[in-house]
């Protein structure tokens, strides 16, 4: 995947673009990230990018000329993606489809937002991580650069299946446990080390049931939904124990 991002501080993405999992999947050649600073393409001695808004407003917002230009000096084929608190939610199907794309262009906003033309002719999609205002679109860019990097194969370089991680199966994970056995008297389950794999996986599920029912009601409900006959009779047995408990809660 290639992704081009154009940004005022294109040195916020070193650390992120070259270390970890976004750097080992750049050494396979399994991604390909341009940073562009829009900074550089003004054409005044001052290089300014920002100006007062029509109408008035409380703040400066970014003038079209210089992402314009920053724009076409890009081969600005395939998404391209404003990053903005009044956009659509980042979800898990839309970093799916993200993730298909070839060229990612993912445009950093800053001040009080951008030019509308600048979206408008480039037809870009606005995307927000969360109901919150940041500094700027980079930290955005990056998250959403990193879950969507997570779902090019080769990537992670495991042969698990991204949809059984946490909350891409629908549920919240399970505890997890390492050595040692017991840590300052806190012990960890009898379960995980008995060795039967079938009530581990039962425990596990338990767990992550629990989980979901008290932090994301939500997400039970639309994992019931989608389960319909796929689970086993004692899988079936431990939903219905989690949901009738659930009910009993709100009595």
């Amino acid at each position: 995947m290639n992704i081009n991002i154009l940004t005022l501080f294109p040195e916020m993405f070193a650390a992120v673009t070259t270390s970890s999992m976004l750097g080992r999947a750049a050494h396979k050649d399994l991604l390909d990230v341009r940073l562009v600073n829009i900074r550089d393409h003004t054409v005044d001695k001052h290089r300014r990018v920002d100006d007062s808004p029509f109408g008035g407003g409380a703040g400066m917002v970014l003038t079209p000329d210089p992402v314009f230009r920053a724009m076409e000096s890009l081969d600005a084929t395939g998404k391209k993606i404003y990053m903005s608190p009044r956009g659509a939610m980042l979800d898990y199907a839309k970093i799916k489809a993200l993730a298909r794309e070839e060229v990612l262009t993912i445009f950093c906003g800053h001040y009080e937002g951008a030019d509308q033309r600048i979206l408008d002719y480039w037809g870009m999609e606005e995307i927000s991580i969360g109901d919150y205002i940041l500094t700027g679109g980079e930290p955005a860019a990056m998250v959403l650069i990193d879950a969507v990097c997570r779902m090019i194969p080769g990537v992670l370089g495991e042969s698990r299946s991204i949809d059984e991680e946490s909350i891409y199966s629908g549920l919240l994970e399970y505890p997890q446990y390492t050595k040692p056995r017991n840590y300052r008297g806190m012990e960890v389950p009898e379960v995980l080390v008995n060795g039967n794999h079938a009530l581990i996986r039962l425990w596990q599920l338990e767990e992550s049931l629990t989980l979901t029912k008290n932090k994301r009601p939500d997400l039970l409900e639309n994992f019931c939904a989608a389960q319909g006959d796929g689970l086993s009779k004692k899988e079936a047995a431990l939903l219905k124990k989690i949901l009738f408990d659930r009910r009993a809660d709100l009595v």
